[in-house]
């Protein structure tokens, strides 16, 4: 196994088995493998004459309060699993082999909309960096082929995004994480997958399921008993419950892969315009009336984007007591004015 630091190394090598007609496959990693590396390289060998392996911490997707440098780094484990593995190339840059002008001046790759939702939203600059850093190794090594794990659903699309225009095709394997997303929400399709002919199919096939769960999961949430302001405060709880929960984790997924496929904007604009009819019912049938209201519509979207918004960014954490009855307290109090109101 040939490891190289310096990216001019890399070329030179990837050049001479290019030049021999080699197939060749790339694994970008961090580091710390485990046996989900070992199955993309066996993959990787399985497709191609040549593998080649990164292994960087990208510091330019750790935010401020993300310490770089606990990363964990188990470089000789690394090495001696690659060999084993019969990988060609181990590839191993330091920092200044990555960004020789520094960090601060270096070009960025940004993907508008999908590195600011999920946990986008409370890492700015993460998903940036991962697609700067995929993006360089990409155009140095110059695969045929690249594999990808599939365990940040966001994170693969960000770096399959098809507007980056990336020469390699890449080996995950299409279907699967939208398979996996469904399943989240108890809906399993992994006996369907096979009836489908594409990605898109299965996608709105996924979203219709999955939409359907939701929208049970918005009427439960509705409670019959109390007075008006009471039954408000209650579904609120009820709705942070379901926005946190599986079923609405496996929508945003599927939103997610639908944003980089042309095919699905159609079909997911008619099924999101169903889930907005669908909380706009639940939200009528909380407070009976409430909808000749004048300002109703902009109150509704602005407390669901608001509890969406807290669900999203709290996405893996336990507790939001403290952060949550704030929010409460203020939808709470803006629902009464709105109750308060006369009706048009």
């Amino acid at each position: 196994m040939f490891i190289v630091a310096r990216p001019g190394e890399l070329r030179d090598r990837v050049r001479e088995w290019r030049y021999k007609g080699e197939r060749i496959a790339f694994v970008p990693t961090m580091g710390n493998l485990h046996a989900g590396h070992g199955s993309l390289v066996k993959e990787a060998r399985r497709r191609a004459t040549r593998v080649v392996v990164s292994v960087f911490v990208n510091p330019l997707q750790f935010g401020p309060n993300e310490d770089y440098a606990s990363y964990p780094r188990t470089p000789e484990d690394d090495r001696r699993l690659l060999e084993e593995l019969q990988v060609d190339l181990l590839f191993v840059p330091e920092v200044d082999d990555m960004y020789p002008h520094g960090q601060s001046t270096t070009a960025r790759v940004q993907v508008p909309e999908l590195d600011s939702i999920l946990c986008g939203a409370f890492r700015p600059g993460h998903f940036t960096g991962v697609a700067t850093i995929v993006t360089k190794l990409l155009n140095l090594v110059q695969p045929d082929i690249a594999l990808f794990g599939e365990k940040d659903f966001q994170q693969l699309m960000i770096i399959l995004v098809r507007e980056l225009a990336l020469p390699f095709r890449d080996a995950h394997h299409a279907t699967g994480a939208i398979v996996k997303a469904a399943e989240k929400a108890g809906v399993s399709l992994g006996a369907l997958q096979h009836h489908f002919r594409t990605k898109a199919e299965l996608t709105v096939e996924a979203m219709g399921f999955v939409s359907a769960r939701l929208a049970g999961e918005f009427v439960s949430a509705i409670p019959r008993d109390g007075d008006e302001l009471e039954r408000v405060e209650l579904a609120l709880d009820r709705l942070l419950v379901v926005f946190r929960g599986p079923t609405f984790a496996a929508a945003m997924e599927l939103h997610l892969a639908a944003r980089t496929d042309d095919a699905l904007r159609e079909p997911m604009k008619k099924l999101h315009a169903e889930d907005r009819l669908r909380i706009r019912e639940s939200a009528i049938a909380l407070m009976p009336g409430i909808e000749e209201r004048p300002g109703f519509d902009a109150w509704l979207l602005m407390s669901v984007s608001a509890i969406r918004g807290m669900a999203v960014a709290t996405m893996g954490v336990e507790q939001v007591a403290e952060e949550w009855k704030e929010l409460r307290d203020q939808l709470v109090e803006s629902a009464t004015e709105l109750v308060r109101q006369e009706s048009t």
